[in-house]
């Protein structure tokens, strides 16, 4: 079994956290493509959703699920995203796609977070994958500068407008051993508008697509 199909065995597995019928928050991504496929098999039970990404929004209005402004919502049930990594507390990385700060927003506005992934995206320690830092554009070169101090190598993603009109940098060379800890540091720096790691707000339920079939973990 390939990565693909692993992430779509854990997207597909995410429909049994959908109970009842009202907004789903969806993220972004190769492996929520997925699960926004699974998603609109239902979406005559469901009033709509709330999207983390242009991209995600178009592709659901083209299979005819309704999106919401998330100003028009109150608290979202459950959110369903991936991953670029996740460790056993579930904390996370994610931002890869670019839309991280989206993706913050609606995983603190609903009740659950599912992050769908595949058995690749489980690690021990944070930061291998490169974590995204969304910065606004004139801050660029200061924020590089202080992440720097942190010891991290900040690598400006080049031709990357985020659908909030920022820019990202990408962290290399980080062990992120205390992922609470950092994802404060960082968002303390001005001109940072957020970053990748979803530590203070992790998910709740990981469904973690296998050669074994979809495995449920959840947090130690």
């Amino acid at each position: 079994m390939n990565a693909d199909e692993m992430k779509k065995q854990a997207a597909w597995a995410a429909l049994e956290y959908i109970k009842g019928d009202g907004i789903v928050g969806v993220g972004t991504g190769s492996t929520v493509n997925h699960f926004i496929d699974a998603l609109a098999t239902i979406k005559g039970r469901i009033e709509g959703a709330v999207s983390s990404s242009e991209a995600s929004t178009k592709k659901m209005q083209e299979l005819g699920i309704k999106v919401f402004d998330l100003n028009e919502c109150n608290e979202i049930e459950v959110y369903v995203d991936g991953a670029d990594e996740a460790n056993s507390l579930l904390e996370l990385v994610k931002g890869g796609g670019g839309a991280l700060t989206r993706e913050k927003i609606i995983a603190a506005a609903s009740k659950q977070f599912v992050c769908i992934v595949d058995a690749t995206k489980q690690v021990d320690i944070l930061g291998k994958f490169p974590l995204p830092v969304e910065v606004i554009p004139m801050a660029r070169s200061y924020v590089a500068r202080e992440i720097v101090k942190l010891g991290g190598q900040p690598v400006y993603r080049e031709g990357v407008i985020t659908d909030n009109g920022n820019v990202i940098l990408d962290v290399h060379g980080m062990d992120i051993m205390e992922p609470i800890k950092l994802e404060k540091t960082l968002n303390d720096i001005v001109g940072v508008v957020t970053n990748g790691l979803f530590a203070m707000r992790p998910a709740d339920v990981l469904l973690v697509g296998s050669e074994d079939g979809t495995q449920t973990v959840h947090a130690k």
